[in-house]
């Protein structure tokens, strides 16, 4: 083959390589999102396995992941900071939010990120006298293009028949929906998808699995909906790929991938 020719092939080859990366990276702005409810480190077997769930969630490769039913520092968690435990576990950066003091410890949200955390913020959710109070934890971060999004993750009422889960988030989108960053909230919203609170949120927010909804709950038989990734404004994230991660020992719910383009 002459040289031209080679040198043309390999021009070819190395522009055709370029673009691909340039596909698959986006510039910095894809983003791997996961929510997870890690069942407060017991796992459905009882034997406090924090690496069984650290394994989860490395093998989604998450750049920002959620957690629900989390410990800090209570006897039932052996006095292990969850959060922390796994973020160690997981080489991602861990932020605990306190929903209320429990069995000698805290427990509440946890956030994980690879990506450096600019500000941050716990807010409370209000609930009924004698029902679990909720919270809402947000991290506002840089991605690797410079551009600041905000990360929430959040846990919903469980009880039925209590009105606490409409106002939870009636204050979520009253906090969350006038910020000036592109925004996701992820977390066990206790609802289904054609429940109120859903449509509540759908006002403002749009589900991830908007055009295919899969069950998350529980992890050995899925039959429900109830874990969440949503995104807001619409026009500004792009949905390249879900997946349903179901781990039948790790917890009794499965985890929620979500891969996110910000869209320029």
């Amino acid at each position: 083959m002459k040289p031209i020719r080679l040198l043309f092939l390999f021009s070819s080859i190395l522009l055709f390589n370029t673009l691909s990366a340039q596909n698959t990276n986006d510039d910095g702005r894809t983003v791997r999102v996961l929510t997870f409810n890690i069942l407060h480190g017991a796992t459905t077997k009882g034997d406090f396995d924090l690496d069984k769930l650290a394994s989860v969630i490395k093998n989604a490769n998450p750049d920002f992941v959620a957690l629900q039913e989390v410990d800090f520092k209570t006897n039932r968690a052996k006095k292990y900071d969850l959060v922390t435990e796994l973020g160690w576990r997981t080489k991602m950066a861990p932020l605990f939010g306190i929903a209320m003091p429990f069995d000698g410890g805290g427990y509440g949200e946890g956030i994980l990120t690879k990506k450096p955390i600019l500000g941050s913020r716990n807010i409370a959710l209000p609930h009924s006298p004698g029902n679990e109070p909720r919270a809402a934890l947000e991290v506002i971060v840089e991605l690797d293009s410079g551009d600041t999004i905000c990360f929430v993750g959040t846990h919903l009422e469980h009880q039925e028949n209590s009105s606490d889960r409409i106002d939870q988030v009636k204050k979520l989108n009253r906090v969350f929906t006038n910020g000036k960053y592109p925004t996701i909230l992820a977390g066990d919203l206790n609802a289904t998808p054609e429940s109120e609170p859903i449509s509540l949120l759908k006002q403002y927010w749009t589900d991830s699995f908007a055009y295919k909804s899969e069950p998350t709950y529980s992890s050995d038989n899925p039959r429900i909906k109830i874990d969440y990734i949503l995104f807001r404004p619409e026009e500004k994230w792009k949905v390249i790929e879900n997946r349903i991660i179901c781990d039948e020992v790790a917890s009794d719910h499965c985890a929620v991938l979500s891969v996110l383009r910000l869209v320029k």
